[in-house]
C-alpha cells in the first residue's frame, strides 16, 4: 500500500466518523433510556479497531479519544489512552482470537465499555461522585444502550471497509 493509499484509507474512516459522531451529539442524546444516552464514539473505534487490527485500532482509537475527550461533557482525559488501548486490543483480539464479523465486534465493544464504565465508576467513587449504586444504576444502561448501537455502527464501517477496498483495490 503507497502512502497515498494508506492516507486515503485514513481519511475515508474520518469522514464516516462524521455522521457518527453527528447522531451521537445532536440526535441519539434526546432519546434518553433509562435516564442515559448512548455513547458511540468508544463503539465507532472498536468497530474500525475489530475490522483494521491492532495498528490501525490503536491509531484510529486514539484519534476518536481525543474526539470524546473534547465534545464529551466532563471527560478528564482518559478517553484518548483508554480508546488507544482498547483499540489496541480489540484489534489484536479480532486479528489473532475473533473474527473480524460481527460477533466479534460485539464482544470487543461489550469488552470495551466494560471497562470504560469501570474506569468511570471507579473514578466516581474516588472522587465521592455519588454511592455505588447509583454510579452503577448510570454505568449498566449506558453500556447496553451504546452495544445497541452497534447494529447501526457495524454495517456502516463494515460498508466503508468495502469501499475502501474497491477503490484502492487492496
Amino acid at each position: 500500500m503507497t502512502r497515498q493509499d494508506f492516507l486515503l484509507k485514513w481519511l475515508f474512516y474520518a469522514l464516516a466518523l462524521l455522521p457518527v459522531w453527528w447522531l451521537d451529539q445532536y440526535v441519539l442524546n434526546r432519546f434518553l433510556v433509562l435516564g442515559v444516552s448512548p455513547r458511540l464514539l468508544p463503539v465507532a473505534a472498536v468497530t474500525v479497531a475489530v475490522l483494521e487490527g491492532a495498528v490501525g485500532g490503536a491509531g484510529f482509537g486514539l484519534g476518536v479519544g481525543v474526539l470524546c475527550d473534547a465534545v464529551y461533557y466532563g471527560a478528564w482525559g482518559g478517553m484518548t489512552l483508554g480508546l488507544c488501548l482498547i483499540g489496541w486490543a480489540a484489534g489484536a483480539a479480532a486479528q489473532y482470537v475473533l473474527r473480524r464479523n460481527f460477533g466479534g465486534c460485539l464482544l470487543c465493544s461489550a469488552a470495551g465499555l466494560a471497562l470504560l464504565a469501570l474506569c468511570q465508576v471507579v473514578a466516581g467513587l474516588f472522587t465521592g461522585l455519588a454511592d455505588l449504586y447509583a454510579l452503577l444504576r448510570v454505568a449498566v444502561p449506558e453500556l447496553l444502550w451504546s452495544l445497541c448501537a452497534l447494529c447501526l455502527l457495524y454495517p456502516w464501517f463494515a460498508w466503508v471497509r468495502r469501499r475502501i477496498v474497491k477503490v484502492l483495490r487492496l
